[in-house]
């Protein structure tokens, strides 16, 4: 395990706007409680809770990952009306201290769901 630092900084802050995740026409996830995750010089990503999602269009896929800094990843397909979008999501079931706020949660890939909208004030 590696701890976040000055060469490789991790910050979570609470996201205060809507994310809302859409995939052929559904809103897979939607949520005003959002953890925005900023490592490094990598895109912000956010992390959705478990509770804002549609887990009726996730199914688990077979990929794994470890990241030195956050731990474990499993990851998720996405299926709406019989289209897959796999590993689209993933989620740290167990993470690092470091990174705790991002526990129950999942985060996805711009490039396979159509969009991750950012809403002020909707």
């Amino acid at each position: 395990m590696k701890q976040p630092g000055p060469d490789h900084p991790i910050t979570l802050t609470p996201e205060p706007r809507r994310i809302r995740v859409l995939v052929a026409g559904v809103a897979v996830a939607d949520t005003r409680n959002a953890v925005r995750l900023q490592e490094a010089s990598y895109p912000a990503v956010f992390y959705i809770p478990r509770a804002d999602i549609r887990a009726d269009h996730f199914g688990p896929s077979a990929r794994t990952s470890h990241c030195p800094y956050k731990g474990d990843a499993r990851y998720f397909d996405l299926v709406i009306d019989g289209t897959r979008r796999p590993d689209a999501v993933w989620s740290y079931e167990a993470p690092y201290p470091a990174v705790a706020k991002i526990q129950g949660h999942v985060a996805f890939y711009p490039d396979r769901v159509d969009a991750i909208e950012v809403l002020d004030g909707s």
